[in-house]
């Protein structure tokens, strides 16, 4: 529910009342006495769904430009007459929520974006905050960062400033956006090179064993399917007039830690990280923006000016061109990684498989643990090397050949290679009762001594712990 207030040109209050009454509307007019090009102002409740239309009418009755128009938001409006006009307009339309006005759409937009210079700095603190919970590996940071970020203003204005020809609106928005990842990879490298100079983060670090890094290296066309949705809901929840700010975490989830991976992979040199991050982000900016300007010209959103219709569609559609072609050239990767992801879990499950059909055949020793080790390429990651951990009691022959048998035997069931090695746990019982878990580390038993070895192709250093009550000396 909207409630209007409208100033009324001076000879044209006759119009404008009989534009109102033909639309069944209950209005109040007071007579303006502070400025002689006005004659009155004229205040009128609506349904949602029906200020567009009685606004444009209100135009053409001679309430132009030079005319103040304000739209309020209404908490209750008591009128018989507003009842049958919003029961008239929920029949035709269909729509529940409603979507806004279009005026009201530009200024919902422009009110998400915040002036440039807390833009800028609410964007380097986001950027920060994201790349320390990155490096710490902490989920509930990250999305901590997400709610500060401001992005889903400048996403927003691209999309409405194409689709009502407002070329200001637009520029601001892409500028915006530009900006925004700018000072936000920049302070993202600069705070990851502070963190590992003063070393806020451990030496020798693994930054693809970090969940948080690993996870954004390989984009799929899963993050496709993200990037889309969060578009999707921004501009439906901006042109239905529900609050943005949930929706605009969800964008900010597509776009803040990618944008910190990238600053992370500039600090540490690792061109595979700044690579794939990239190719994330921009997965990302541009299927939000296309996803968000298809619904807003799908609303029906156009200039208030009719010689400006055809002006607004062909920009419309040179720009979603534009996106779908850049970003069909990006899924060319995310297809590439799509199928490298799909490649590497079928050979590690035949590769699970075939190792637990070869020790099956070698009755003394029991499969404890077969882990993947993996090693990062530009844009996906490959395993590197098979770990097989295996139990064997003590005075047990360990079987010398199992490594390079099972590595061939990988190669010709998964169709892929990779090295395999196997690591034993040999086990002196001196009580019957003992246990020890799959998880070669972790072992319980009353009274047991141990002796490891590893042994590889080629390769058999050893090592050795003891075990009192369950407890590793």
């Amino acid at each position: 529910m909207r409630l209007v207030q409208v100033t009324v040109p001076t000879g044209k209050q006759q119009a404008v009342l009989e534009t109102l009454d033909s639309f069944d509307v209950d209005y109040v007019v007071s007579e303006e006495t502070s400025n002689r090009a006005v004659a009155a102002v004229v205040s009128f409740p609506l349904p949602t769904e029906a200020v567009e239309d009685v606004l444009s009418a209100l135009r053409e009755a001679g309430v132009d430009e030079q005319s103040t128009t304000v739209v309020l938001d209404a908490q209750t409006i008591v009128s018989r007459k507003f009842d049958a006009l919003q029961e008239q307009y929920a029949e035709e339309t269909n729509e529940d929520p409603a979507k806004i006005a279009r005026e009201e759409l530009v200024t919902t937009v422009e009110d998400l974006a915040p002036n440039l210079e807390n833009y800028v700095v609410l964007s380097v603190i986001s950027a920060v905050v994201a790349t320390a919970g990155i490096l710490l590996d902490s989920p509930a940071i990250v999305v901590g960062s997400m709610v500060i970020a401001p992005l889903i203003g400048p996403a927003m204005a691209t999309s409405v400033g194409s689709v009502v020809a407002d070329q200001d609106l637009f520029v601001e928005g892409v500028t915006r956006q530009a900006i925004g990842f700018a000072v936000a990879i920049a302070a993202a490298a600069i705070f990851a090179m502070f963190a590992r100079a003063v070393n806020l983060v451990p030496p020798g670090i693994d930054l693809l064993a970090i969940e948080q890094v690993s996870g954004r290296l390989s984009p799929d066309f899963l993050a496709l399917a993200v990037a889309l949705g969060a578009g999707v809901a921004g501009a439906l929840s901006l042109s239905t007039g529900v609050s943005t700010a949930l929706v605009g975490v969800m964008i900010a989830a597509a776009l803040v830690p990618p944008t910190a991976v990238i600053g992370i992979g500039i600090a540490w040199a690792m061109p595979q990280a700044v690579v794939g991050a990239s190719v994330l982000v921009l997965v990302n900016v541009l299927s939000i923006n296309l996803a968000a300007l298809l619904v807003l010209w799908y609303e029906g959103y156009q200039p208030e000016e009719w010689f400006q219709l055809s002006e607004a569609r062909s920009a419309t559609l040179k720009r979603v061109a534009v996106l779908a072609v850049a970003i069909a050239a990006l899924s060319v990767f995310l297809g590439a990684t799509t199928y490298a992801a799909y490649q590497t879990s079928t050979f590690e499950e035949q590769a699970q498989m075939t190792v637990e059909g070869t020790l099956a055949e070698y009755g003394e020793a029991e499969l404890l643990e077969v882990d993947f080790q993996y090693q990062q390429t530009m844009l996906y990651r490959d395993v590197d090397r098979v770990v097989v951990t295996v139990g064997v009691a003590k005075g047990v022959t360990k079987p010398s050949d199992l490594a390079a048998v099972l590595e061939s035997q990988i190669a010709e069931a998964a169709a892929g290679s990779a090295d395999v090695e196997v690591r034993y746990l040999t086990v002196d019982v001196s009580e019957a009762d003992r246990s020890y878990s799959s998880k070669g580390s972790s072992i319980s038993t009353s009274r047991v001594s141990i002796a490891a070895s590893m042994t590889t192709s080629g390769v058999s250093p050893t090592t050795s712990v003891s075990v009192s009550d369950g407890i590793v000396m």
